[in-house]
Order: C-alpha cells, then structure tokens, then sequence
C-alpha cells in the first residue's frame, strides 16, 4: 500500500470478511484491492467449483481476490468449448458483475486441454479462434493454454514438431488480435527458453506454474530467473495439494516475491490449489487462506 490509512468503507470490508474466517491474523490490510498494485492477486472458477459461472465473481469476492480466471468451458468430444461466454447476453452479465464487484479477469482458461491433446486434436485451430474471439469480446488480454498430460513434451518428446508447427500458428492468430497465450509445460526454464525461440512468437508467452519447478526437483527462484521477466505472462502462484502456501516448506515466498522484484516483474498471481488435506473441499477456508497470505506478502 501506498500509505497506511484504511478507509472506512475498507475497513468494514475487511471486518466483514475476517468475521467470516476468510482472512489470517492480522491481515486486514491485504483485504484492499487496488489496481495500482503491482502484484494482483486472482482465483481460478474451475478450482473454486464454479466454471463459467456468474457466481463465480461473488465468491472470489468473499474470498478477497483482486480477479478471477475464467475457463472457457468443458471439452470432451466437442469440435470447440462449451462456451457460454459465445453468448453476447450471458458474456454481458460477466463483464457487469465484475465491474460491479470491482474485479479483474485476468485470464481465460482453455483447461480442455489438460485431458485433450494439443498436438493431435483436429480442431484446435477452432478451439484457439474461439477463445481469441471470446477474449477480444471481453477485453481479456491473456490466456491460459496447459499442454497437459497428452502434450508432456518431456514424456512424449516426438510431439515437439507438431505443437510448435501449431503455435507458430496459434501466435500469429494471437498476434494479430493483439493477445497473449500464455503455455504450461512440463519443461525446465532452459527448455522452455528454447522453445520460445523455436515458436518466434512475441505472443506465445510462458504461463508460470510453482508446482512444476517444485515437482522436478528444480530451484523455483532460478527458473524464474532463466525465463526472465519478458517470457512469463502470468503464474500460478502454487504448489500441489497438501499444505497451504504460508505451510508450505517447499516455497519461501519472501524470496520469490524478491526474486521477481528484481526481475521487475508484475502481474497476476493466480491462486490454482495448495489446498489443506484434511479439508480439500472447503473453499473459502482454503482459498481464502491462500489469497490473504499471497496478499501480505506480495501488497504489504
């Protein structure tokens, strides 16, 4: 925060929510949202069980997110998403409800594609047009592509060629609509440097994740640090489930919010899981947890 005064419609805010359980100790402060902050900090609809839902935004709210990812939609064995957003109607009272509760959406998520195989589905292209489409209708400038269990260049090497021929394709889509896609993989940050360059395209970006680095064994800060500030578009901000992020050992989150300060990096921080297991279906017990602790140290 800019300065230490807490104004009294925040103040009541926070009040409201740490009555409700949903801040730590002494984290009122971190109730403010301010769009000034260089770090801001949002939840994923589908992780908080609410996948292209209008709900979705009141929640997030309780939580005491600055944003929310939306997802666009279930896959299975459609040509494209089941998209509602597709609808100008329902698209509208997404864009209103988000206005009205002073929320960003700082992404849309093609979560499809963690089952769905990048490499090998006939109508990607489709699928990549339709959630641009969606994207330059909502004002929304990243999205979120995982390549998933299919697309896990390190256990299927052979797909290289392929997924780079399609985003090569896909970023020049991006390009000119003026959009980022941000790409999950399961690759080292030098790997992952490589294939950026394989792609050339300023659109194509990395989508950071903290539990792929924490899984292989990989030194988060350092990976963070061979990307640069330039190739990382948004994180998410989390390990697998287990622990919550201020329990989590495997993180120091001190020296990750150092080490993009450094960088000079800003941006979203997208809250994804680091759920509790002995309560891995409350959600606001445990997003909101997470959310305030990302919150203190991030916009303290």
């Amino acid at each position: 925060m800019k300065n230490k005064t807490i104004s009294r419609r925040h103040f009541i805010a926070g009040t409201a929510m740490a009555s409700a359980g949903l801040l730590m100790p002494g984290s009122l402060a971190w109730a403010l949202t301010d769009k000034k902050q260089r770090y801001r900090i949002a939840v994923v609809d589908l992780m908080i069980l609410k996948r292209q839902k209008l709900s979705a935004f009141q929640l997030a709210k309780e939580i005491g997110a600055d944003g929310l990812e939306v997802d666009m939609g279930g896959l299975g064995n459609r040509e494209t998403f089941d998209n509602k957003l597709s609808d100008p109607i329902i698209r509208q009272q997404f864009l209103d409800k988000a206005k009205e509760l002073n929320l960003g959406i700082c992404s849309l998520a093609m979560t499809g594609f963690f089952a769905q195989s990048f490499a090998t589905r006939p109508t990607w292209q489709k699928m990549i047009q339709d959630c641009i489409d969606t994207m330059k209708a909502m004002g929304v400038k990243v999205a979120f592509l995982p390549l998933g269990v299919q697309g896990d260049l390190v256990k299927n090497p052979e797909l290289r060629p392929a997924i780079v021929e399609r985003l090569q394709v896909a970023g020049k889509m991006a390009q000119q609509a003026g959009v980022i896609i941000g790409i999950e993989t399961s690759l080292d940050a030098r790997a992952e440097v490589q294939l950026l360059k394989d792609i050339g395209s300023d659109a194509i970006k990395i989508y950071f994740k903290f539990a792929n680095p924490v899984k292989g064994g990989r030194d988060l800060c350092q990976e963070l640090k061979i990307l640069g500030k330039k190739r990382i578009c948004m994180i998410h901000c989390t390990n697998e489930d287990r622990v919550w992020l201020q329990n989590d050992p495997a993180i120091n989150m001190q020296e990750v919010k150092r080490t993009l300060d450094k960088m000079g990096w800003e941006g979203w921080l997208v809250v994804e899981r680091s759920r509790d297991q002995s309560n891995p279906t409350n959600v606001k017990w445990n997003f909101g947890a997470n959310v305030a602790y990302l919150k203190k140290v991030f916009q303290g």
